[in-house]
């Protein structure tokens, strides 16, 4: 494999490399994609990645929440809404979630934030049990990595949680993926640095890839994630189902066309698909992408692993 030596993002009004606007990784198109090759031959590796986060009832001022959560109230007044909406998740939401993936014999990858690990053990406890696997997911809800941080203040605010996430479960998270997927121009070096192997923060490719050379870029698909369509969008539970599946369906078939195996990562928020109105339709989603051959049901953690050594035998 060709070295790759990642640069600063260059000022706008400097020449790139065609295709590109920065240079963390060289541009690549879907034909010349890696052929990856997932255990017995599977033509597609599902993963479902579980958002565990803790939301601040009343954030400081210079806390950077997603503003399209935020209640219209939460600006003046301790935003009980919001707060209460995501609580709903993990003292209910995720119960319900958890019960379905085990139907299914799918073990977690789970985006815990140390807040939220530091506020709920039993639920951390929980999670261990299924064998879940973790990625650090920053602190609290209602913080971001933003490029109005320091150098000094996004590289403890990354350490931080990683360190939060080992004490929580044993394990030294080998996974980022950031609160809302924000991230700096820097953030994929830091993260080499604090020893991470791999993010989930880059929406813009269905197959793995390396950020700066090193760092694995594994995809996130926002597509199909809850928040996305049924918050933010206002797509119903029955049509959310129904692009789950067929997306799928399309990936799958793409991992037996020569392309090599695919990707797929169902991001799931507990107080969304959690709601008693919802949770129906992720089972319903999960009964049709299940009934087809040649998946490897697997966590972000081994995912990585299997990725890393296509990429690095290049």
């Amino acid at each position: 494999m060709a070295e790759f030596v990642p640069s600063k993002v260059p000022p706008v009004n400097e020449p790139r490399e065609a295709g590109m606007d920065h240079a963390h990784y060289p541009f690549r198109a879907l034909p010349d994609a890696p052929r990856f090759v997932w255990p017995d031959g599977a033509r597609i590796a599902l993963t479902v990645t579980v958002m565990v986060d803790h939301w601040e009832l009343a954030p400081p001022d210079n806390a950077l929440p997603d503003p399209r959560i935020v209640s219209p109230l939460g600006k003046f007044h301790p935003d009980w809404l919001t707060w209460s909406q995501r609580a709903y998740g993990n003292r209910v939401g995720i119960f319900r979630v958890l019960e379905v993936l085990d139907q299914f014999g799918l073990a977690p990858s789970v985006a815990l934030g140390s807040a939220a690990a530091k506020q709920f053990p039993e639920l951390v406890g929980e999670l261990v049990r299924r064998n879940a696997c973790f990625m650090a997911h920053g602190d609290f809800a209602t913080r971001r990595i933003t490029s109005r941080m320091s150098e000094q203040e996004e590289r403890a605010f990354i350490v931080e949680a990683r360190d939060a996430i080992a004490a929580a479960t044993n394990t030294v998270p080998r996974g980022w993926c950031g609160q809302d997927f924000n991230e700096s121009a820097d953030t994929p070096a830091y993260l080499i640095d604090a020893g991470f192997d791999y993010t989930t923060d880059w929406p813009n490719d269905d197959r793995p890839y390396l950020l700066d050379g090193r760092l694995l870029a594994l995809p996130s698909q926002p597509e199909w994630n809850d928040l996305e369509s049924m918050r933010l969008r206002g797509v119903t539970a029955p049509v959310w189902s129904d692009n789950v599946a067929e997306a799928f369906a399309v990936l799958h078939e793409e991992g037996c066309q020569g392309n090599g195996g695919t990707v797929f990562n169902l991001t799931l928020h507990p107080w969304i698909i959690g709601q008693p109105q919802r949770i129906r339709w992720l089972r319903e989603a999960l009964t049709r992408m299940l009934g087809k051959s040649g998946i490897w049901r697997t966590t972000t953690d081994d995912l990585a692993v299997a990725a890393r050594r296509v990429l690095t035998a290049e």
